[in-house]
């Protein structure tokens, strides 16, 4: 039984882990687009049946609608393009180094907005973080060894989860966590729909059902966006968030090890050196965090 959460945690970190690998199998035959209302919609059906199951559904209150709708706006919206079309431009691997940065900015706008004492060595572990991203995207003569483009739009990324952080503040208190992630999913449904018709939905009827692609898309909806997410509430309610937070750091190595695996993604010495140093970091800049800013991250850039 004490292994449980354990093993519950593990899993998670590796669905999510796999989420940018199967991202570029389904890349390969549908645009991001696509992807990405094909899988809200795969996922919103999964998470309702797990609240139906679990008697969990939660009625909105009319004061808190409109922060639902700004939610969305930053996850899945903002943070879904960015990170979708991001990822059409770099490696799995870059995609998740990038992503998992997420928590540092996190702690910086925790401080600068709400004023949170850092221990000294969340300071530290921040500027560790910066030098290793800088030398994880650089090659060995200086220069950016992967897309600028590509950099942009996962940073886009990052801001849209630290929007939705700010936001989630709001309502963490008063629903529970998969409730939060199926009503945001939904009204996500809801703004990509007009994308999916205008942009997208004329060349998937023309790909078809491509069985790789499609059965990345699937898996992504309910191993990343399903069962990932239900697993680490599993393993939260058991084992503290901080515990448990630690754990999303190892995302951009089991990212690098099953990119090797499974499509030949390979790394750089910088590369690796860069994730080492990055880890490091994350590690240092989540030391002893207060509560407030570990709900907001761990439900940010994970659950969608």
């Amino acid at each position: 039984m004490k292994g449980r959460p354990y093993t519950a945690l593990v899993l998670s970190m590796i669905f999510w882990s796999f989420s940018f690998v199967w991202f570029k199998i389904a890349n390969r035959h549908y645009d991001p687009i696509t992807i990405i209302f094909i899988r809200l919609c795969i996922a919103s059906l999964f998470l309702s049946g797990y609240l139906w199951i679990t008697h969990g559904f939660m009625g909105v209150r009319k004061v808190d609608r409109k922060y639902f709708l700004l939610l969305a706006f930053f996850e899945p919206f903002l943070y879904f393009l960015g990170e979708s079309f991001g990822l059409t431009y770099v490696s799995s691997t870059v995609g998740s180094v990038m992503i998992s940065t997420i928590p540092v900015f996190t702690v910086i706008f925790a401080w600068v907005f709400y004023r949170e004492k850092l221990r000294l060595v969340n300071y530290i572990g921040v500027l560790i973080l910066f030098v290793g991203v800088i030398i994880f995207i650089t090659n060995s003569g200086g220069g950016l060894s992967m897309s600028m483009k590509g950099l942009a739009l996962l940073f886009l990324a990052v801001i849209a989860a630290l929007g939705y952080n700010m936001v989630l503040q709001r309502l963490v208190t008063h629903y529970n966590p998969v409730s939060i992630v199926n009503i945001q999913n939904t009204i996500g449904i809801i703004l990509f729909l007009p994308l999916f018709l205008i942009f997208d939905l004329r060349k998937m009827l023309s790909t078809g059902i491509v069985a790789e692609s499609f059965g990345s898309i699937v898996l992504l909806a309910i191993f990343a966006s399903g069962g990932a997410f239900v697993l680490f509430a599993y393993s939260v309610r058991h084992l503290g968030i901080s515990r448990a937070n630690l754990f999303t750091n190892l995302v951009p190595i089991f990212t690098a090890l099953f990119a090797f695996l499974v499509i030949g993604d390979r790394l750089t010495l910088n590369n690796g050196v860069g994730i080492v140093i990055v880890i490091v970091g994350l590690f240092l800049s989540q030391a002893e965090k207060k509560k407030s800013s570990a709900i907001g991250l761990d439900l940010a850039g994970r659950s969608a």
